[in-house]
């Protein structure tokens, strides 16, 4: 059960998720919705649940009513629960507002990565600092414009994740000196950096990479690509 709300937004986020299950004309598809926001398989689920995965399957395809109110508290419990043992990526999104205009995707991955497959994997460019060596163990991918507008620095913290070992990605680059300011004045350091499709990278992000100890690698690939790449770490 969750009990201690690590995050101010968990318990509202329970609150919201049950109402929209309890409010919807199609409560199983509405179940099937949060089920895959929080990226949970039917099969994962029925084993915290412990029952058979088809009482899932027949929730999500309407074969069976409404589900009960102890049946829903114990689901939404459940994909807390999950989420919560993974870095809480869904918590952290909906705490930055709940569609997320700056934390595009968040994850924690199941063994380290070393850079070299890292960068390989995501059809990266290293642009700076390519003798270092770092493992990595999770990415956020960050839209840069609204990261720069809206993000405190206390949300700064939420990025991270359960470790700044991760790649923090960023979006909407022009000239990539802000994000690499942003890096350098926080406290907190991630593993590398990476732009997606920017326009150019300045000087000035280059050298803070390199005084930061930072690797700095740019992607031609989309978010949506880099996120099928990596979701099997």
């Amino acid at each position: 059960m969750v009990t201690n709300s690590r995050y101010p937004n968990e318990d509202a986020l329970k609150f919201n998720v049950s109402g929209e299950i309890v409010m919807s004309l199609n409560p199983g598809k509405t179940i099937k919705k949060w089920r895959e926001e929080f990226n949970v398989t039917q099969k994962d689920l029925s084993e915290r649940l412990k029952i058979n995965t088809s009482v899932i399957s027949d929730y999500e395809t309407g074969r069976r009513k409404s589900p009960g109110a102890s049946f829903l508290r114990n689901l939404v419990n459940s994909l807390l629960e999950i989420d919560s043992e993974r870095g809480n990526p869904v918590v952290l999104k909906y705490s930055l507002g709940a569609d997320s205009k700056v934390i595009l995707d968040i994850k924690e991955f199941y063994y380290d990565v070393d850079l070299a497959k890292f960068t390989k994997l995501i059809d990266g460019k290293l642009v700076s600092n390519p003798s270092i060596k770092r493992n990595i163990r999770g990415y956020t991918i960050l839209d840069s414009l609204n990261a720069i507008l809206e993000l405190t620095s206390f949300d700064y913290f939420k990025v991270y994740g359960w470790t700044s070992e991760r790649a923090l990605f960023f979006t909407n680059v022009e000239f990539g000196r802000s994000p690499m300011i942003a890096v350098r004045v926080h406290p907190l350091k991630p593993a590398v950096v990476v732009y997606i499709k920017p326009k150019r990278i300045d000087p000035l992000a280059i050298k803070i990479s390199e005084i930061e100890g930072v690797p700095l690698i740019t992607t031609d690939l989309s978010p949506e690509e880099i996120k099928k790449r990596l979701k099997s770490l």
